[in-house]
């Protein structure tokens, strides 16, 4: 997540420059074609042109509200998470359990956080982060620390041993831990360490913990719908390719006002006027892509790993612990 006042347009020119590349030469071919090549009849109608340009946008703004929502319901869901958590940390320290009790079930429930946001960060075929334009940026301007911790290190001193063997063994890891949590309330119950009500309140806690793992599985593992996705990107890249096309004739009609160096010359303003047109467009699909999954780790992502470990400073310290791990600092603006 992005908390400086905004992007730096260097930044953004830099991110986006690939891009700015492809659009320069796609400007430049039908000029050379036209003016070199003599091929005068190389030219579309602007009005076709414009009507293609008005149907992209509508398009390309359809694609970037749908993914805008998918990024709000990402970060709804991870602010229910964090109210849920602080509750599950009240309750059981409010329901008479011993104090080694009371860090165990946190010490799980913070377990079930770090494999699920592991399982959030983990790669999908459809996601971007490994586009050059993105790994480039990750590289330079953050980091992602579930790309740098293992999983094991992490739930280390969160699950005991034959716990951790179980947990890591797994398919659904984050499941597991819930699976074992309720295995842990049904055994405090039954050696008489939790009241039958109060045993009952944290299922229901439980319960809204799977609720929560579910709608976050679902934000992760169903992405953009992909018909919406290609046609998106086809109308993009048609327009970018036939916008110069049009602009030849309006240019080359400028010869007849103009004098000088330019006299004659004024075609090739296509270029570069095209090429800021187009990349206008694309920036937008590229945002609109940037923003399509919130949990592949990019720079506009929702900030998990810190909402992760702000729960975890939060129980340890309703527990009694001494040492608190740091809240994560952006770097660069960006926190992750």
């Amino acid at each position: 997540m992005h908390l400086g006042k905004s992007y730096k347009v260097s930044e953004f020119i830099v991110w986006t420059r690939r891009r700015i590349y492809l659009l320069l030469a796609i400007a430049s071919l039908p000029v050379i074609l036209y003016t070199v090549c003599g091929l005068r009849w190389m030219t579309m109608p602007l009005a076709m042109v414009g009507l293609l340009g008005t149907a992209t946008s509508f398009i390309v703004g359809f694609k970037n509200v749908q993914t805008y929502h998918r990024t709000l319901d990402a970060q709804q869901l991870w602010t229910a998470i964090l109210g849920s958590s602080r509750f599950w940390g009240a309750s059981v320290q409010n329901y008479g359990l011993g104090l080694d009790e009371v860090r165990e079930l946190i010490a799980r429930h913070l377990a079930w956080l770090s494999c699920l946001r592991y399982e959030l960060r983990t790669p999908r075929p459809w996601e971007t982060m490994e586009k050059a334009s993105h790994a480039e940026y990750r590289r330079c301007r953050y980091r992602i620390p579930e790309h740098e911790t293992p999983l094991e290190e992490a739930l280390r001193g969160q699950l005991s041993p034959a716990e951790l063997r179980l947990v890591l063994d797994a398919e659904d890891k984050a499941l597991q831990v819930l699976w074992l949590q309720g295995r842990g309330l049904k055994r405090l119950l039954d050696e008489g360490h939790l009241s039958l009500t109060c045993h009952l309140e944290l299922h229901k806690l439980l319960k809204e913990f799977i609720g929560q793992q579910g709608h976050a599985e679902r934000i992760k593992n169903y992405p953009y719908p992909r018909q919406y996705a290609i046609i998106n990107t086809i109308f993009v890249w048609a327009f970018c390719t036939l916008l110069p096309f049009g602009l030849l004739q309006e240019f080359d009609k400028l010869n007849q006002g103009v004098s000088g160096l330019m006299q004659g010359n004024m075609v090739w303003l296509v270029v570069p006027f095209s090429a800021t047109i187009s990349w206008m467009y694309t920036s937008l699909d590229l945002v609109g892509e940037s923003t399509e999954n919130p949990f592949e780790g990019g720079a506009n992502d929702v900030p998990i790993s810190y909402v992760s470990r702000r729960v975890e400073r939060e129980l340890l310290a309703q527990s009694g612990a001494l040492s608190l791990p740091a809240l994560p600092k952006p770097i660069n603006d960006i926190l992750m």
